[in-house]
């Protein structure tokens, strides 16, 4: 993807190989914001999937996985992946006490139904890397929100409710440094140097997961494409509001009512063996697949991860 991209999304040579950009408007306290999402598929089908991405990341890790589901659909499939606020060509909040899970939630909520508008949803399933299976938590363990349909299936890549000391410190050591780079390349060098726990990857595949994390630097060159502001709530949490929220968050997954896929990277320091197997054996008692040599997170681009999601979505 270059930085003409918007212009090659509205040419039809590119609508089996590259998602069309949309927009929703999404209300906060500040007078509202605007949430990218990108679409890949028929935009008339019925089933929609939605892929949410991790922390620091944007919709466009889901390019692989986004082409794996469509085809294997017969191209009777709806993908869609959001940049969650303050992350790709999402809007930045003005304040950045927002970048947490209710304010991205009610964003999904905004999406959904607009999407609703445009084609009724008839199945809606959800994948979310990390931060992205966090805000699938909040929305499919709370049966009085406002969804269209009902989540039928849940995808949760390598997060839990208990989220691991050890890697809250390693992702805060580097959030929020967005730095300045003189090439595409030089960017996703920086990238892989603190995201080798991602497992392995070809230059070329890096390279292309790498693109879409980068824009325009003011004063020339490419940053990251996100807020560097988003650190500022994760810097703020003490034990005790983490002790809080992962009582929610069990209580939220107790709650899901939808099956439930779990992957793991073998090597992950955020999602413990010993969350997974609790969650093999409680709430819905999600179906475990581990990857070895990943951590956190599986960037489901490697064969054997896309088939494990694209399976359980398709053919349950």
């Amino acid at each position: 993807m270059n930085y003409d991209a918007d212009k090659c999304l509205s040419n039809p040579h590119f609508t089996m190989t590259e998602p069309t950009l949309n927009y929703v408007q999404c209300p906060d306290a500040s007078g509202g914001h605007r949430m990218a999402f990108w679409q890949w598929g028929d935009a008339s089908a019925a089933h929609l999937v939605v892929c949410v991405h991790g922390l620091s990341r944007q919709g466009r890790d889901f390019d692989t996985l986004a082409q794996a589901l469509v085809a294997r659909s017969g191209g009777r499939l709806r993908v869609v992946c959001p940049d969650v606020v303050g992350r790709g060509r999402s809007d930045w909040l003005k304040d950045p006490a927002g970048y947490q899970l209710p304010t991205y939630a009610g964003d999904m909520l905004a999406l959904l139904a607009q999407l609703h508008q445009e084609r009724p949803i008839e199945t809606l399933d959800w994948i979310g890397t990390s931060m992205g299976g966090l805000i699938g938590l909040v929305l499919c363990g709370q049966p009085d929100l406002p969804l269209p349909v009902k989540v039928r299936r849940l995808v949760l890549n390598d997060v839990g409710p208990v989220i691991q000391a050890a890697a809250l410190q390693r992702i805060g050591a580097y959030l929020g440094h967005t730095r300045r780079f003189e090439t595409v390349q030089q960017a996703a060098d920086a990238m892989w140097a603190i995201s080798t726990t991602f497992g392995p990857h070809t230059p070329a595949q890096w390279l292309a997961l790498s693109q879409a994390m980068v824009r325009p630097h003011p004063d020339g060159g490419l940053t990251l494409h996100y807020d560097p502001a988003i650190a500022v709530p994760v810097r703020a949490m003490s034990p005790e509001s983490a002790g809080q929220g992962e009582a929610l968050l069990w209580q939220l997954y107790d709650a899901l009512p939808c099956q439930t896929l779990l992957l793991r990277g073998a090597l992950s320091d955020l999602l413990s063996p010993e969350t997974a197997l609790a969650m093999t054996q409680r709430g819905p008692r999600a179906r475990l697949v581990e990857f070895e040599g990943v951590g956190h997170a599986p960037t489901l681009v490697a064969p054997d991860q896309v088939a494990a999601a694209a399976d359980f979505v398709l053919n349950g």
